[in-house]
């Protein structure tokens, strides 16, 4: 286990652990939360025998978003170019899940949302109250949120600033699991073990392809594909792919 003095990350198999750890302040994000998770993400994206991270908040809560008291000392919860804790617009090539205990407030909802999926405790809270201290949900909550859920479903969040639980959550779109208080980290380890079963450049390629996408018109997103169409059936891995399934076994992936 490798800890700093707000971020731990430990390494479960080909998965990284990453654990916000400031519970006396809900795990809030300051410029040290965000720096270090920076550096995490880092750690993720230079380790080729790391597929996937997961992250989560110490001692029951995810993350209550920006630390009012560090910003209003001056201090950033954003890293340049990489957004609020240095990773809601982070360009990751690796799957993130959030695994969400208690309260995803503000930031912390919008950390969330930065991952590839969300496992979440059914008692947990989702909440974007910006609009209640005359801000937004800047760390990327209004342009995200309502591109994964209804519009109206979407705009109720963020108009009210009312949290939502886990369980509801769940019927909204919003996570991909939800589990009972206590297993979401267990629930992500198992998802991100099961998603280090595919080629890292596929994955890779799908992360990069749905980006492209967003917004982008058809025939740009078709080109962009068809270049990590090109990249992809030349590596080794395809062929290893194939390989395997033809000889019934389990494919050694090289990442190349």
């Amino acid at each position: 286990m490798h800890s700093t003095t707000e971020v731990r990350t430990e390494t479960i198999g080909s998965s990284l652990l990453i654990t916000i750890d400031r519970p006396k302040a809900r795990n809030a994000v300051n410029a040290a939360v965000a720096t270090q998770l920076a550096f995490a993400i880092d750690q993720l994206e230079a380790d080729p025998a790391l597929r996937a991270a997961v992250l989560t908040g110490a001692q029951g809560t995810f993350s209550a978003g920006m630390d009012l008291k560090a910003a209003l000392a001056g201090e950033s919860p954003e890293i340049p170019g990489r957004g609020f804790g240095g990773l809601t617009r982070a360009r990751t090539t690796k799957p993130l899940i959030a695994a969400v205990e208690g309260w995803a407030m503000g930031g912390g909802f919008e950390l969330a949302l930065g991952c590839d999926l969300i496992v979440a405790a059914d008692d947990a809270r989702f909440g974007l109250p910006e609009v209640g201290r005359g801000l937004i949900a800047a760390g990327g909550g209004v342009i995200r949120l309502p591109k994964r859920i209804p519009y109206h479903l979407a705009m109720e969040l963020l108009l009210t600033g009312e949290p939502v639980s886990g369980e509801r959550a769940g019927q909204l779109g919003i996570a991909n699991r939800v589990v009972a208080a206590g297993e979401t980290v267990a629930t992500a380890l198992h998802l991100a073990e099961r998603i280090a079963q595919n080629a890292p450049l596929a994955l890779a390629a799908v992360k990069n392809l749905v980006r492209a996408a967003d917004g982008a018109p058809e025939e740009e997103a078709f080109a962009v594909q068809g270049r990590l169409m090109a990249t992809l059936a030349a590596s080794a891995d395809v062929r290893e792919g194939m390989t395997a399934f033809t000889e019934r076994r389990s494919p050694v992936w090289q990442g190349r």
